[in-house]
C-alpha cells in the first residue's frame, strides 16, 4: 500500500492492474464477495484512527484479514458499493428473487416460488435488447441462476422419485420371468405350428382348386340342362303334344335343372377358403398374414423414401453426428453458428 495514497492499490485494481496481494494483508478500498451460490455483498476495508484494519460486509462488521482473503480479486467502484449498500443491487447482477425469507418448508413449493420470481423479472428484462456489458453480464448470470434452479429441480425430483423407482424395479424383477418366459414359450409353440399349418394351408388351397373346377363343371351342366329343357319344350309343342303333356314334361326338366343348379351352388360354397387352424374356441391358432418389407435394391429404396419426414429427420441426425465428429459427407456442409452457451 502506498503511504501517500492508501487508495492506490484499489484504484489500480479497478483498472485491472492488480498489484502484489498477500493473504491476510488488506488494501484499503471497496470490494464485493459472496458465499458459493449466494448474492454478492459489498465489502469496505479501511484503517481506523489507531491504524487498526476495519471491515464491513454488508451492514455488519467482520474480520478485515478474513474478508480481504475473499474479496481482494473483486474491487468495485465507490458508486457501485454505495448502490449495493442501499439495497439497489449490482448493475451486472440480476436482482435477488423477490420471495423474502419465509419460504415454504416444502422444497417443491420453495423452488417453484423462486423460479416464478426469477421468471417474472427475467421476462421483463428480455423485453429490451442488450446494449451494455453490464446488461450482458446480468443476462449470463441470470441464465446460470435459472439453470441452477433446473438442476436443483432435477436433483429433488430424483430424490423424491428414487424410492418409487427402486420399488418399481423390485416389482419388475419379481414378475419379469413369470411375464416374459411364458410369453416366449407361447411364441415358440406357435412357431412350432408354422410348418404344419402351412402344409394344411397348401392342402386346403389344392382342395379349393378342385372344388372350384367341380363347381364350374356343375354350373355348366346346369346351364346346358336348362337350355335343353327349353328346346325340348318348344319341340313338343311344335310336334303337337297336348298342353298338359308338354307342361308335365317341361316341369320335369325344370326340376332337373334346379337340382343341378343347387349342386353347382353347393360346390361353389365348398370352394370357399377354409383357413388352417389348430386348437378350439378361445384357444385357436390359425395362420395370419404379416406384412413386412424385404429390400431388394437399397439405393432405390433410399431414393424412394428420401422425402419421408422420418427419413429426413434420421438423415439430419446422422449428418450432425458425422460433422461434429469431423467427417466430410457428400451433400452435407459444415455450418458454424455462434450462440450464447
Amino acid at each position: 500500500m502506498s503511504q501517500e495514497n492508501p487508495w492506490a492499490w484499489w484504484q489500480a485494481a479497478l483498472e485491472g492492474n492488480f498489484g502484489p496481494m498477500h493473504e491476510g494483508q488488506p488494501e484499503q478500498g471497496y470490494y464485493r464477495t459472496r458465499f458459493k451460490g449466494g448474492q454478492w455483498e459489498p465489502v469496505a476495508l479501511w484503517r481506523g484512527d489507531d491504524g487498526e484494519w476495519l471491515a464491513m460486509r454488508g451492514e455488519r462488521m467482520v474480520d478485515a484479514a478474513d474478508a480481504w482473503n475473499f474479496c481482494r480479486t473483486h474491487p468495485v467502484s465507490y458508486e457501485a458499493y454505495q448502490k449495493a449498500i442501499e439495497g439497489a443491487g449490482w448493475d451486472d447482477e440480476p436482482p435477488a428473487p423477490a420471495i423474502g425469507h419465509n419460504l415454504p418448508s416444502d422444497p417443491f413449493e420453495a423452488l417453484t416460488l423462486e423460479y416464478q420470481s426469477e421468471k417474472e423479472q427475467a421476462e421483463a428484462f428480455m423485453k429490451t435488447p442488450i446494449t451494455t456489458q453490464e446488461q450482458a453480464d446480468k443476462a449470463a448470470i441470470w441464465s446460470k441462476r435459472l439453470a441452477t434452479i433446473s438442476r436443483k429441480a432435477t436433483d429433488l425430483h430424483k430424490v423424491e422419485k428414487q424410492p418409487s423407482l427402486d420399488e418399481g424395479r423390485r416389482v419388475d424383477d419379481k414378475w419379469r420371468g413369470l411375464k416374459d418366459d411364458p410369453a416366449d414359450l407361447s411364441k415358440k409353440l406357435k412357431r412350432h405350428l408354422d410348418a404344419y399349418l402351412q402344409e394344411q394351408q397348401r392342402l386346403e388351397q389344392e382342395r379349393q382348386r378342385k372344388a372350384r373346377e367341380e363347381a364350374q363343371r356343375k354350373a355348366l351342366e346346369a346351364e346346358e340342362a336348362r337350355i335343353a329343357a327349353e328346346k325340348a319344350a318348344a319341340k313338343k309343342i311344335a310336334d303337337g303334344m297336348s298342353d298338359a303333356m308338354a307342361i308335365a314334361e317341361h316341369n320335369n326338366r325344370v326340376a332337373e335343372v334346379d337340382r343341378l343348379a343347387q349342386e353347382a351352388a353347393d360346390a361353389e360354397r365348398d370352394a370357399q377358403a377354409r383357413n388352417a387352424s389348430a386348437g378350439r374356441t378361445g384357444a385357436r391358432v390359425a395362420l395370419r398374414t404379416f406384412v413386412s418389407a424385404r429390400i431388394t435394391d437399397y439405393d432405390k429404396a433410399v431414393k424412394a423414401l428420401s422425402t419421408h419426414p422420418e427419413m429426413k429427420a434420421l438423415v439430419e441426425t446422422l449428418a450432425n453426428r458425422a460433422v461434429r465428429a469431423g467427417h466430410e459427407i457428400d451433400g452435407v456442409e459444415r455450418v458454424e453458428e455462434q450462440r450464447a452457451a
